[in-house]
C-alpha cells in the first residue's frame, strides 16, 4: 500500500544553454512520488531523465514550475536552503559509487552523516546499522578495492538510507553490475521503500529493473509520455534476503 506524496514536480520547465544553444530540456513535467513506492523514470538519452532528476534533488533549479517536498514548496529559495533541504529529505545513488578510495565503508556512510550535523556518536550508530540493513556488518572497516562492484553499491546504498531521507534517487544503480548484483541490488531498493517506506526513484535503462517497480514512467523529448502501474499480482520481487544477513552481523 502506497502512502502519501513526498515529492512532488508540477509544470516543470528547464532551459539548458544560452542564445543558438537553448535547448528546452523539460518541456512541462509533473509527477509525484508517495513514501512506500519504487517508481522507474525510464527513457532514450537526451530525452531530460538526469535533468529532472537533478531538479527534482535540488542540484538544479527549474526555468518555471514548482517542486514540493512533505509540503514545502522550493520556489525561490537560496542555494544554501536549497543545500540543506537535499541534505535533510534527499539521498542519493549513483552509477559510479561515488566511493571515497580511501575510507572504509563505515567512513564513506558516516561522512554523509557528517553533514548533516549529527554527533560522532550518532554517526557511528547510523552508519553501523545502515550497512547491517543492507547486509554489510561484516563489511565495516573493508576499504571499496577490497569490495566487489555489488558490494560498493550496497555501500552507496547504506549511504543515502543512513540519514532516513524522505526521498532516494537513484541514477543508473544498476548499469556497472552483473545480473546477480543488478537483481540484488534492485530487491534492496523494494525492499527499503516498503519497509522503511520511502519514495524510491530510479532513473534506469535496464529492463532488469521493471519486476521491482510499483511505476514505470517514461519520458520522451522532455515530456511524460507514459505511466504503468504494476499490478501487484503479477510483480516478480526476488527476495533479497537481509533478514539473515542482519542475524549473521548480529
Amino acid at each position: 500500500m502506497s502512502g502519501p506524496v513526498v515529492l512532488e514536480a508540477v509544470n516543470i520547465v528547464k532551459e539548458l544553454g544560452e542564445g543558438a544553444g537553448r535547448v528546452l530540456a523539460l518541456k512541462g513535467v509533473s509527477l509525484s512520488l508517495r513514501a512506500g513506492e519504487l517508481t522507474l523514470l525510464m527513457g532514450p538519452s537526451g530525452s531530460g531523465k538526469t535533468t529532472l532528476l537533478s531538479i527534482l534533488g535540488c542540484i538544479l533549479t527549474p526555468t518555471s514550475g514548482s517542486v514540493r517536498i512533505n509540503g514545502e514548496t522550493l520556489d525561490d529559495l537560496s542555494p544554501e536552503k536549497l543545500a540543506d533541504i537535499r541534505r535533510r529529505h534527499i539521498g542519493f545513488i549513483f552509477q559510479s559509487y561515488n566511493l571515497f578510495p580511501t575510507l572504509t565503508a563505515l567512513e564513506n556512510v558516516r561522512l554523509a552523516l557528517d553533514v548533516r550535523g549529527f554527533s560522532h556518536a550518532e554517526t557511528v550508530a547510523k552508519a553501523e546499522a545502515a550497512l547491517k540493513a543492507v547486509g554489510l556488518g561484516h563489511k565495516l572497516r573493508s576499504y571499496p578495492r577490497n569490495m566487489s562492484g555489488g558490494e560498493q553499491q550496497r555501500v552507496a546504498v547504506a549511504r543515502a538510507i543512513a540519514g532516513a531521507p524522505s526521498v532516494i534517487l537513484a541514477d543508473e544503480p544498476t548499469a556497472a553490475l552483473d545480473s546477480e548484483n543488478g537483481h540484488a541490488v534492485m530487491a534492496l531498493l523494494a525492499q527499503i521503500a516498503k519497509e522503511r517506506n520511502h519514495a524510491v526513484l530510479v532513473v534506469t535503462h535496464d529492463p532488469r529493473t521493471h519486476a521491482y517497480a510499483d511505476r514505470i514512467i517514461r519520458i520522451e523529448d522532455g515530456l511524460i509520455v507514459g505511466e504503468d502501474r504494476t499490478p501487484e499480482a503479477v510483480k516478480n520481487i526476488r527476495k533479497y534476503d537481509i533478514t539473515r544477513k542482519r542475524r549473521a552481523n548480529a
